[in-house]
């Protein structure tokens, strides 16, 4: 009797039912896992991606948009995005505003279009509304295998370079020139050195996998800064600002456009593919697979996050999304949907921390950005570089997304590459019918636009 005693005590997953009713409304113990180990998984992810509550309300002040209120926003979008993810699909996933996207929000769709920030929150809520149809159709899987495979991972890699360009640009490390367009700007002046120190820093400390190493070294560099007299320090905590500004601020009138619909389809199809490439990634380290290589709630996941989408743009967010941070949490053991609720909570107790948010100065987000952008150029690895009818289209995709300065624009250049280099060598069987439709409304785009 004492043996089995022993033996039911050294069992690994002993105990793992006693936790109520988080046990069974999370399925604790049939993912093997227990309320503490879920917690510290949200802590994780929660310290990886905190990055986002600091840079997005930056990038969108630049958008015209109150940064408070911004801050707010990022943080309510943030969490309503987790608790959804947590409690319907069950997955350990953390959402937020997506990177790229919000850069193509304030200086393509507001900075570049000359539209204003209420209707390109008004394109969000409408490419959102388009991905929850999706979700709940059979059209999501028809367009996913539809798109090539180096398109997608082109527009992935595009979007971090064209990130990247912003935040060199924000740093002055790129500045413009009137005989090169372009060129190396000045590391005597102190943004583009402490950009450059954020950048190196984020890098080094990750490498060592630090905890939280992007967030370290944007709040060190921000120290340095206020050490040398470049920012003013406003406190630390006080009440959130408020979130009227951008409350069901979006446009939507305005944002049915004939001139909109690359934006909207540019929201949609970087959206859709990135989340779906982030949670099947997450999906099989949080061993969410089974026997037979079925995916557990995808359905479930993609429609939180398409939803995510829309509520985002209601409170004032440009498009929420899963974030591939989520990983990390993953690692730490997270498995259930309740690593996203820990997010979540943290996302809203985050709302009190609005000063630190204003005090973090523009080389700060500039050295987070450049990292982030490095990051997401990975996707490029997984391209077939022997068929030049795959790589031309996947470059061209990626090029054109900085040199345009628009995303809209690099995917519809790429997406007509492809079909044109298919169809006149031959492969036209690899040129589908939701491709062709899209080359018509690109080529009508570039044509009557």
């Amino acid at each position: 009797m004492e043996s089995v005693k022993s033996e039911q005590i050294t069992q690994p997953n002993a105990g793992l039912g006693k936790n109520g009713l988080l046990d069974r409304f999370f399925k604790l113990t049939e993912h093997r896992t227990t309320v503490k180990t879920e917690l510290l998984a949200g802590l994780t992810t929660f310290v990886t991606m905190a990055y986002i509550i600091f840079v997005n309300p930056n990038i969108m002040a630049d958008a015209g948009v109150d940064h408070g209120a911004a801050f707010v926003a990022t943080c309510i979008g943030a969490a309503l995005g987790c608790f959804l993810m947590g409690l319907y699909a069950n997955w350990p996933v953390g959402l937020a505003p997506g990177m790229g996207l919000n850069a193509f929000f304030t200086y393509t769709v507001v900075g570049e279009m000359g539209y204003s920030w209420e209707t390109a929150l008004g394109a969000v809520f409408i490419s959102g509304v388009l991905f929850m149809i999706m979700s709940l159709s059979r059209i999501r899987e028809w367009l996913l295998n539809s798109i090539p495979m180096s398109l997608r991972f082109a527009m992935g890699a595009g979007v971090g370079l064209f990130l990247g360009l912003i935040g060199l640009k924000t740093a002055g490390i790129v500045v413009d020139s009137p005989a090169t367009l372009i060129t190396m700007g000045s590391f005597g002046e102190p943004n583009a050195l402490l950009a450059a120190v954020c950048f190196l820093m984020i890098a080094v400390l990750s490498h060592r996998n630090v905890f939280g190493a992007i967030l370290v070294s944007m709040l060190a560099v921000t120290a340095i800064g206020w050490g040398m007299g470049l920012v003013e320090f406003g406190g630390v905590v006080s009440m959130p600002p408020s979130l009227a500004p951008t409350f069901l601020a979006m446009d939507i009138k305005g944002a049915f456009n004939i001139s909109m619909v690359s934006v909207i389809l540019a929201f949609l199809f970087v959206n859709m593919f990135d989340t779906a490439g982030t949670l099947m990634g997450v999906a099989h380290r949080a061993k969410l697979v089974d026997d037979d290589g079925q995916i557990q709630n995808l359905s479930k996941a993609l429609k939180a996050d398409s939803t995510s989408s829309v509520i985002g743009a209601m409170v004032g967010c440009p498009p929420v999304t899963s974030y591939v941070e989520s990983a990390s949490g993953v690692a730490a053991g997270g498995r259930t949907g309740l690593t996203a609720i820990a997010v979540g909570i943290l996302f809203l107790c985050a709302m009190f921390f609005a000063p630190l948010a204003g005090m973090i100065p523009a080389y700060a987000t500039a050295g987070a950005l450049i990292y982030v952008a490095m990051l997401m150029m990975s996707g490029m690895a997984h391209i077939d570089w022997e068929d030049l009818t795959d790589t031309i289209p996947a470059i061209v995709t990626v090029v054109m997304m900085p040199l345009t300065f628009s995303i809209a624009n690099g995917i519809a250049l790429g997406f007509l590459t492809y079909a044109t280099l298919k169809i006149l060598t031959g492969q036209r069987s690899k040129v589908s019918v939701s491709l062709y439709v899209l080359c018509i409304i690109f080529i009508a785009k570039f044509a009557f636009l």
